[in-house]
Protein backbone atom coordinates (compact mmCIF):
# COMPACT_ATOMS: atom_id res chain seq x y z
CA UNK A 1 0.00 0.00 0.00
CA UNK A 2 0.98 3.28 -0.78
CA UNK A 3 1.50 5.06 2.63
CA UNK A 4 1.02 8.70 0.91
CA UNK A 5 -2.25 7.78 -0.02
CA UNK A 6 -5.43 7.88 2.53
CA UNK A 7 -7.00 4.05 3.78
CA UNK A 8 -10.77 4.53 3.31
CA UNK A 9 -12.69 2.50 5.73
CA UNK A 10 -16.63 1.14 4.55
CA UNK A 11 -17.51 3.43 8.32
CA UNK A 12 -16.28 6.85 6.46
CA UNK A 13 -18.32 5.71 3.36
CA UNK A 14 -21.41 5.33 6.04
CA UNK A 15 -21.89 2.16 7.04
CA UNK A 16 -21.00 0.96 10.05
CA UNK A 17 -20.62 -3.21 10.50
CA UNK A 18 -19.79 -2.58 14.20
CA UNK A 19 -23.57 -0.90 14.79
CA UNK A 20 -24.59 -3.27 12.54
CA UNK A 21 -23.70 -5.97 15.12
CA UNK A 22 -24.38 -4.22 18.52
CA UNK A 23 -28.07 -3.71 17.14
CA UNK A 24 -28.03 -7.61 16.11
CA UNK A 25 -26.87 -8.22 20.21
CA UNK A 26 -29.72 -5.73 21.21
CA UNK A 27 -32.57 -7.75 19.88
CA UNK A 28 -31.65 -10.71 20.44
CA UNK A 29 -34.22 -10.97 23.46
CA UNK A 30 -36.80 -9.45 21.71
CA UNK A 31 -36.43 -11.89 19.00
CA UNK A 32 -36.41 -15.29 21.38
CA UNK A 33 -39.95 -13.11 23.13
CA UNK A 34 -41.97 -14.11 19.85
CA UNK A 35 -40.78 -17.68 19.57
CA UNK A 36 -43.62 -20.67 19.36
CA UNK A 37 -43.27 -24.11 18.42
CA UNK A 38 -41.76 -24.82 14.94
CA UNK A 39 -39.47 -22.26 15.65
CA UNK A 40 -35.96 -22.42 16.80
CA UNK A 41 -35.28 -18.58 18.41
CA UNK A 42 -32.04 -18.48 17.15
CA UNK A 43 -30.67 -15.24 14.57
CA UNK A 44 -27.56 -14.88 13.33
CA UNK A 45 -27.62 -17.62 10.42
CA UNK A 46 -27.92 -16.99 7.11
CA UNK A 47 -31.75 -18.15 7.06
CA UNK A 48 -34.19 -19.12 9.61
CA UNK A 49 -35.53 -22.38 10.37
CA UNK A 50 -39.46 -23.69 10.82
CA UNK A 51 -40.93 -26.99 11.44
CA UNK A 52 -44.81 -26.74 10.50
CA UNK A 53 -44.87 -30.53 12.00
CA UNK A 54 -43.52 -29.51 15.54
CA UNK A 55 -45.97 -26.86 14.59
CA UNK A 56 -48.73 -29.13 15.12
CA UNK A 57 -49.73 -29.48 10.81
CA UNK A 58 -49.98 -32.99 8.88
CA UNK A 59 -50.61 -31.59 5.36
CA UNK A 60 -51.05 -27.64 5.37
CA UNK A 61 -50.56 -25.72 2.47
CA UNK A 62 -48.08 -22.63 2.95
CA UNK A 63 -49.88 -19.28 2.35
CA UNK A 64 -46.74 -15.99 1.86
CA UNK A 65 -47.32 -12.35 1.85
CA UNK A 66 -45.68 -9.45 2.01
CA UNK A 67 -46.53 -5.59 2.58
CA UNK A 68 -45.41 -1.85 4.18
CA UNK A 69 -46.00 0.44 6.11
CA UNK A 70 -46.66 3.27 3.54
CA UNK A 71 -45.91 6.94 4.33
CA UNK A 72 -47.43 6.75 7.78
CA UNK A 73 -43.79 5.97 8.37
CA UNK A 74 -42.89 9.52 7.27
CA UNK A 75 -45.20 10.74 10.21
CA UNK A 76 -43.68 8.94 12.59
CA UNK A 77 -40.04 9.78 11.47
CA UNK A 78 -41.21 13.63 11.84
CA UNK A 79 -42.65 13.32 14.98
CA UNK A 80 -40.42 10.75 16.67
CA UNK A 81 -42.68 8.20 17.23
CA UNK A 82 -41.15 5.11 16.24
CA UNK A 83 -42.39 2.40 18.99
CA UNK A 84 -45.84 1.40 17.09
CA UNK A 85 -45.13 1.65 13.35
CA UNK A 86 -43.47 -2.26 14.07
CA UNK A 87 -47.35 -3.55 14.92
CA UNK A 88 -48.24 -2.03 11.65
CA UNK A 89 -45.90 -3.91 9.62
CA UNK A 90 -47.01 -7.41 11.16
CA UNK A 91 -50.08 -6.10 11.11
CA UNK A 92 -50.45 -5.41 7.01
CA UNK A 93 -48.96 -9.16 6.40
CA UNK A 94 -50.68 -11.51 8.90
CA UNK A 95 -54.20 -9.74 8.78
CA UNK A 96 -53.72 -10.67 4.88
CA UNK A 97 -53.05 -14.59 5.79
CA UNK A 98 -55.76 -15.05 8.29
CA UNK A 99 -58.41 -13.86 5.30
CA UNK A 100 -57.11 -16.97 3.19
CA UNK A 101 -57.52 -19.55 6.44
CA UNK A 102 -53.71 -19.59 6.93
CA UNK A 103 -51.98 -19.17 10.98
CA UNK A 104 -49.45 -16.78 10.17
CA UNK A 105 -45.96 -18.77 11.59
CA UNK A 106 -43.02 -17.10 11.23
CA UNK A 107 -42.16 -13.26 9.57
CA UNK A 108 -39.09 -11.55 8.73
CA UNK A 109 -38.41 -8.11 8.45
CA UNK A 110 -36.79 -5.59 6.51
CA UNK A 111 -35.27 -2.40 7.86
CA UNK A 112 -33.27 0.32 5.71
CA UNK A 113 -31.68 3.11 6.38
CA UNK A 114 -29.56 6.37 5.29
CA UNK A 115 -27.69 6.04 8.41
CA UNK A 116 -28.10 3.67 11.33
CA UNK A 117 -29.39 4.90 14.41
CA UNK A 118 -29.48 1.87 17.41
CA UNK A 119 -32.23 3.84 19.30
CA UNK A 120 -34.50 4.48 16.59
CA UNK A 121 -33.97 0.27 15.31
CA UNK A 122 -34.19 -0.96 18.41
CA UNK A 123 -37.40 0.65 18.46
CA UNK A 124 -38.44 -0.40 15.49
CA UNK A 125 -37.63 -3.59 15.79
CA UNK A 126 -39.08 -4.01 19.20
CA UNK A 127 -42.83 -2.86 17.78
CA UNK A 128 -42.56 -5.57 15.04
CA UNK A 129 -41.78 -8.31 18.00
CA UNK A 130 -44.62 -7.08 19.60
CA UNK A 131 -46.98 -7.57 16.75
CA UNK A 132 -45.63 -10.68 15.99
CA UNK A 133 -46.69 -11.90 20.07
CA UNK A 134 -49.91 -10.58 19.31
CA UNK A 135 -50.25 -12.68 16.13
CA UNK A 136 -48.75 -15.35 16.82
CA UNK A 137 -46.01 -15.65 14.91
CA UNK A 138 -42.61 -16.13 15.57
CA UNK A 139 -39.62 -13.67 14.10
CA UNK A 140 -36.95 -16.00 12.77
CA UNK A 141 -34.75 -13.21 11.15
CA UNK A 142 -34.17 -10.01 8.77
CA UNK A 143 -32.63 -8.00 7.09
CA UNK A 144 -30.78 -4.62 8.60
CA UNK A 145 -29.49 -2.32 5.30
CA UNK A 146 -27.33 1.18 6.09
CA UNK A 147 -27.17 2.82 2.44
CA UNK A 148 -25.83 6.29 3.05
CA UNK A 149 -27.12 8.31 -0.01
CA UNK A 150 -30.23 6.17 -0.44
CA UNK A 151 -32.73 8.07 1.88
CA UNK A 152 -32.28 11.44 3.82
CA UNK A 153 -31.33 11.86 7.20
CA UNK A 154 -33.14 9.90 9.84
CA UNK A 155 -35.50 8.68 7.16
CA UNK A 156 -36.12 4.65 7.26
CA UNK A 157 -38.37 2.07 5.28
CA UNK A 158 -39.56 -1.14 6.12
CA UNK A 159 -41.00 -3.83 4.77
CA UNK A 160 -42.58 -7.38 6.12
CA UNK A 161 -42.77 -10.88 5.17
CA UNK A 162 -44.87 -13.40 6.57
CA UNK A 163 -45.22 -17.29 5.82
CA UNK A 164 -48.87 -19.12 7.37
CA UNK A 165 -50.31 -22.42 6.92
CA UNK A 166 -53.84 -23.69 6.58
CA UNK A 167 -54.34 -27.54 6.57
CA UNK A 168 -55.43 -28.65 2.97
CA UNK A 169 -59.17 -27.86 1.94
CA UNK A 170 -59.56 -25.94 4.81
CA UNK A 171 -58.24 -22.79 3.41
CA UNK A 172 -60.93 -19.67 2.22
CA UNK A 173 -61.62 -18.98 -0.97
CA UNK A 174 -65.20 -16.99 -1.23
CA UNK A 175 -66.66 -20.02 -2.87
CA UNK A 176 -69.21 -20.96 -0.23
CA UNK A 177 -70.26 -17.07 -0.42
CA UNK A 178 -73.59 -16.81 -2.08
CA UNK A 179 -76.70 -14.41 -1.90
CA UNK A 180 -78.48 -14.33 1.55
CA UNK A 181 -74.95 -14.19 3.46
CA UNK A 182 -74.31 -11.35 5.90
CA UNK A 183 -71.77 -8.86 5.93
CA UNK A 184 -70.37 -8.49 9.60
CA UNK A 185 -67.71 -6.07 10.00
CA UNK A 186 -65.10 -5.59 12.83
CA UNK A 187 -64.05 -2.41 14.07
CA UNK A 188 -60.37 -0.56 13.04
CA UNK A 189 -58.47 1.08 15.26
CA UNK A 190 -58.00 4.01 13.12
CA UNK A 191 -56.43 5.02 9.83
CA UNK A 192 -54.28 2.11 9.60
CA UNK A 193 -51.57 2.12 7.30
CA UNK A 194 -53.32 3.26 4.17
CA UNK A 195 -54.41 6.77 3.42
CA UNK A 196 -51.28 8.61 4.91
CA UNK A 197 -50.25 10.49 1.78
CA UNK A 198 -53.88 12.30 1.83
CA UNK A 199 -53.52 12.43 5.84
CA UNK A 200 -50.39 14.17 5.56
CA UNK A 201 -51.53 16.57 2.53
CA UNK A 202 -54.22 17.86 4.95
CA UNK A 203 -51.86 18.12 8.05
CA UNK A 204 -49.81 20.31 6.01
CA UNK A 205 -52.09 22.36 4.15
CA UNK A 206 -54.87 22.61 7.14
CA UNK A 207 -52.08 23.27 9.60
CA UNK A 208 -53.00 20.88 12.07
CA UNK A 209 -51.62 20.58 15.71
CA UNK A 210 -50.45 17.53 16.12
CA UNK A 211 -49.00 17.57 19.21
CA UNK A 212 -52.61 18.96 20.71
CA UNK A 213 -55.72 17.59 21.81
CA UNK A 214 -57.40 16.17 18.90
CA UNK A 215 -60.62 18.41 18.29
CA UNK A 216 -63.20 15.27 18.20
CA UNK A 217 -60.92 13.45 21.61
CA UNK A 218 -59.74 15.97 23.89
CA UNK A 219 -58.03 12.72 25.81
CA UNK A 220 -55.39 12.10 23.61
CA UNK A 221 -53.17 14.20 21.73
CA UNK A 222 -53.52 14.10 17.00
CA UNK A 223 -50.63 12.22 16.25
CA UNK A 224 -51.22 9.54 18.80
CA UNK A 225 -54.50 8.99 17.15
CA UNK A 226 -53.19 9.20 13.82
CA UNK A 227 -50.61 6.60 14.63
CA UNK A 228 -52.55 4.38 16.50
CA UNK A 229 -51.01 0.82 15.23
CA UNK A 230 -53.10 -1.34 12.46
CA UNK A 231 -55.10 -3.89 14.80
CA UNK A 232 -53.88 -7.35 14.47
CA UNK A 233 -57.34 -9.90 14.27
CA UNK A 234 -55.79 -13.20 14.43
CA UNK A 235 -56.08 -14.41 17.78
CA UNK A 236 -59.80 -13.94 17.47
CA UNK A 237 -60.21 -14.94 13.96
CA UNK A 238 -58.38 -18.08 13.91
CA UNK A 239 -60.61 -20.01 16.34
CA UNK A 240 -63.89 -19.30 14.09
CA UNK A 241 -62.31 -19.90 10.98
CA UNK A 242 -61.19 -23.51 12.31
CA UNK A 243 -64.65 -23.99 13.94
CA UNK A 244 -65.99 -23.49 10.08
CA UNK A 245 -68.07 -20.16 11.35
CA UNK A 246 -66.83 -17.82 7.96
CA UNK A 247 -66.94 -18.54 4.87
CA UNK A 248 -65.04 -15.45 3.83
CA UNK A 249 -63.26 -12.71 4.87
CA UNK A 250 -61.97 -9.18 3.49
CA UNK A 251 -59.06 -7.15 5.12
CA UNK A 252 -59.50 -3.21 4.08
CA UNK A 253 -56.55 -1.50 2.90
CA UNK A 254 -55.77 0.34 0.44
CA UNK A 255 -59.34 0.54 -2.05
CA UNK A 256 -61.15 0.46 1.19
CA UNK A 257 -64.79 -0.91 1.35
CA UNK A 258 -65.83 -0.71 -2.46
CA UNK A 259 -62.52 -2.87 -3.76
CA UNK A 260 -61.36 -4.79 -1.07
CA UNK A 261 -64.70 -6.95 -0.87
CA UNK A 262 -64.97 -7.86 -4.42
CA UNK A 263 -61.92 -9.20 -3.81
CA UNK A 264 -62.95 -12.29 -1.86
CA UNK A 265 -66.40 -12.56 -3.56
CA UNK A 266 -67.03 -15.49 -6.36
CA UNK A 267 -68.54 -14.60 -9.93
CA UNK A 268 -72.49 -14.20 -9.45
CA UNK A 269 -72.24 -12.55 -5.89
CA UNK A 270 -72.45 -8.72 -4.88
CA UNK A 271 -71.76 -6.86 -1.64
CA UNK A 272 -74.21 -4.35 -0.48
CA UNK A 273 -72.96 -2.48 1.80
CA UNK A 274 -75.38 -0.40 4.21
CA UNK A 275 -73.23 2.74 5.30
CA UNK A 276 -75.88 4.39 7.41
CA UNK A 277 -75.53 0.68 9.47
CA UNK A 278 -72.89 2.17 11.97
CA UNK A 279 -71.90 5.18 13.59
CA UNK A 280 -68.64 7.23 11.93
CA UNK A 281 -65.85 7.15 14.20
CA UNK A 282 -64.81 10.95 14.76
CA UNK A 283 -61.44 10.35 13.41
CA UNK A 284 -63.53 9.60 10.08
CA UNK A 285 -65.94 12.53 10.30
CA UNK A 286 -63.11 14.80 10.78
CA UNK A 287 -61.09 13.51 8.22
CA UNK A 288 -64.21 13.80 5.60
CA UNK A 289 -64.48 17.44 6.67
CA UNK A 290 -61.07 18.28 6.89
CA UNK A 291 -60.79 17.35 3.74
CA UNK A 292 -64.10 18.05 1.98
CA UNK A 293 -63.95 14.10 1.11
CA UNK A 294 -66.80 12.82 -1.54
CA UNK A 295 -67.88 10.11 0.40
CA UNK A 296 -67.01 7.83 -2.57
CA UNK A 297 -63.34 9.00 -2.23
CA UNK A 298 -64.08 7.90 1.47
CA UNK A 299 -65.12 3.93 0.42
CA UNK A 300 -61.74 4.04 -1.52
CA UNK A 301 -59.08 5.54 0.17
CA UNK A 302 -59.82 4.79 4.18
CA UNK A 303 -61.37 1.97 5.97
CA UNK A 304 -64.01 4.17 7.17
CA UNK A 305 -64.13 2.23 11.20
CA UNK A 306 -64.15 -1.07 8.98
CA UNK A 307 -60.19 -3.31 9.37
CA UNK A 308 -62.10 -6.28 8.23
CA UNK A 309 -65.34 -7.82 6.79
CA UNK A 310 -66.65 -11.08 7.24
CA UNK A 311 -69.49 -13.31 4.95
CA UNK A 312 -71.42 -15.28 7.05
CA UNK A 313 -74.06 -17.85 6.70
CA UNK A 314 -77.21 -16.30 8.66
CA UNK A 315 -78.09 -19.12 10.90
CA UNK A 316 -74.22 -18.36 11.87
CA UNK A 317 -74.76 -14.77 12.84
CA UNK A 318 -75.38 -14.70 16.01
CA UNK A 319 -72.80 -17.00 17.18
CA UNK A 320 -70.11 -15.43 15.56
CA UNK A 321 -70.92 -11.94 16.34
CA UNK A 322 -71.13 -12.96 20.53
CA UNK A 323 -68.11 -14.64 20.19
CA UNK A 324 -66.20 -11.77 18.61
CA UNK A 325 -67.61 -9.57 21.23
CA UNK A 326 -66.39 -11.90 23.81
CA UNK A 327 -62.94 -11.31 22.72
CA UNK A 328 -63.37 -7.77 22.93
CA UNK A 329 -63.81 -7.41 18.93
CA UNK A 330 -66.34 -4.66 18.48
CA UNK A 331 -68.87 -5.96 15.64
CA UNK A 332 -70.82 -4.14 12.80
CA UNK A 333 -73.62 -4.84 10.47
CA UNK A 334 -72.69 -3.56 7.45
CA UNK A 335 -74.76 -5.18 4.89
CA UNK A 336 -75.47 -8.79 2.88
CA UNK A 337 -74.56 -10.62 -0.46
CA UNK A 338 -77.19 -10.17 -3.18
CA UNK A 339 -77.36 -11.86 -6.63
CA UNK A 340 -75.38 -9.96 -9.05
CA UNK A 341 -71.99 -8.92 -10.90
CA UNK A 342 -68.97 -9.59 -8.88
CA UNK A 343 -68.48 -6.41 -6.90
CA UNK A 344 -69.50 -3.92 -4.15
CA UNK A 345 -71.94 -1.30 -3.31
CA UNK A 346 -71.94 1.06 -0.51
CA UNK A 347 -75.20 3.16 0.07
CA UNK A 348 -75.88 5.20 2.57
CA UNK A 349 -77.62 8.98 3.06
CA UNK A 350 -74.81 10.93 1.68
CA UNK A 351 -74.80 8.60 -2.06
CA UNK A 352 -74.71 5.09 -3.77
CA UNK A 353 -71.39 4.34 -5.09
CA UNK A 354 -70.22 1.29 -6.43
CA UNK A 355 -67.03 -0.46 -7.68
CA UNK A 356 -67.00 -3.92 -10.12
CA UNK A 357 -64.49 -6.65 -9.82
CA UNK A 358 -62.22 -4.76 -12.15
CA UNK A 359 -61.53 -2.12 -9.72
CA UNK A 360 -63.37 0.54 -11.82
CA UNK A 361 -65.43 2.64 -8.86
CA UNK A 362 -68.49 4.91 -10.32
CA UNK A 363 -71.08 6.82 -8.63
CA UNK A 364 -74.70 5.94 -8.88
CA UNK A 365 -76.08 9.11 -7.38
Amino acid sequence: MNSDTPSYTYEQAGVSIDAGNRLVKAIGPLVKATMRPGADGEIGGFGGFFDPKAAGYKDPLLVAGNDGVGTKLKLAIDTDRHDAVGIDLVAMCVNDLIVQGAEPLFFLDYFATGKLENGVAERVIAGIAEGCKQAGCALIGGETAEMPGMYAGGDYDLAGFCVGAVERGEQLTGERVAAGHILLGIASSGVHSNGFSLVRRLAEDKGWKLDRPALFDQERLLIEILLEPTRIYVKTLLPLVRDGLIDAMAHITGGGLLENIPRVLPQGAHAQVDADGWEQSGLMAFLQAQGNIEPGEMARTFNCGVGMVLAVAPSKVELVRSRLEEAGEDVLPIGRIVDGDKGCTVRGSQGTWSARADWEAVHLG
